[in-house]
């Protein structure tokens, strides 16, 4: 195999790993009833102007199941921190005691989890759509490269290996999303 397809081969696979690590990222967003300091990672702060993560300006833990306890390094980050939470419409209404944020996580419905699953479902068709796409790249790249003198046979052995690929990280896809649904519906 030459060194060109071996580099298009190798793309494609970083490329695929990166959208399974996206979705993982994503999953870690969709809440199963436990409280996960995960659940505030998309909340922006007002630091003095700049906008930063809640975990920038605070230590985020979570002493049982049920609960957030968000504890600024400045008391003064108090107030926009509580603002933050809920401006990011997650559900929650911070609790603060002038200390600490308190989040109590409330016990999931059952309407709420088929919601959960269908975001979940939905990120999994984005994973297997950016997969789909790094497949079309590596394809259009052979295509290329047969354009400018590889062979015929080194091409078709490309698209075998791409598709392969491609299935292998379909597949992954559709279990992590097996595991994520049974998550969210197990009470």
């Amino acid at each position: 195999m030459n060194e060109e397809i071996r580099f298009v081969l190798d793309e494609a696979e970083e490329g695929m790993q990166n959208a399974i690590g996206h979705l993982d990222k994503e999953f870690q967003k969709i809440r199963a009833g436990k409280a996960s300091p995960a659940m505030l990672d998309g909340v922006r702060v007002d630091y003095y102007g700049a906008m930063t993560g809640i975990d920038q300006v605070s230590n985020i833990n979570t002493p049982d199941p049920r609960q957030i306890i968000v504890q600024p390094w400045e008391k003064a980050m108090l107030v926009p921190i509580e603002k933050a939470i809920l401006a990011a419409n997650l559900g929650f209404n911070p609790q603060n005691n002038g200390e600490v944020l308190r989040i109590a996580v409330p016990p999931l419905t059952e309407e709420r989890r088929k919601d959960l699953v269908k975001k979940a479902k939905a990120e999994v068709e984005n994973g297997k759509v950016t997969i789909r796409s790094i497949r079309r790249a590596a394809l259009d790249s052979g295509k290329k490269l047969e354009k400018d003198g590889t062979p015929e046979d080194e091409i078709k052995q490309l698209e075998k290996d791409v598709q392969m690929l491609t299935d292998k990280y379909i597949d992954k896809v559709d279990k992590l999303f097996e595991l994520k649904e049974k998550d969210i519906m197990t009470v």
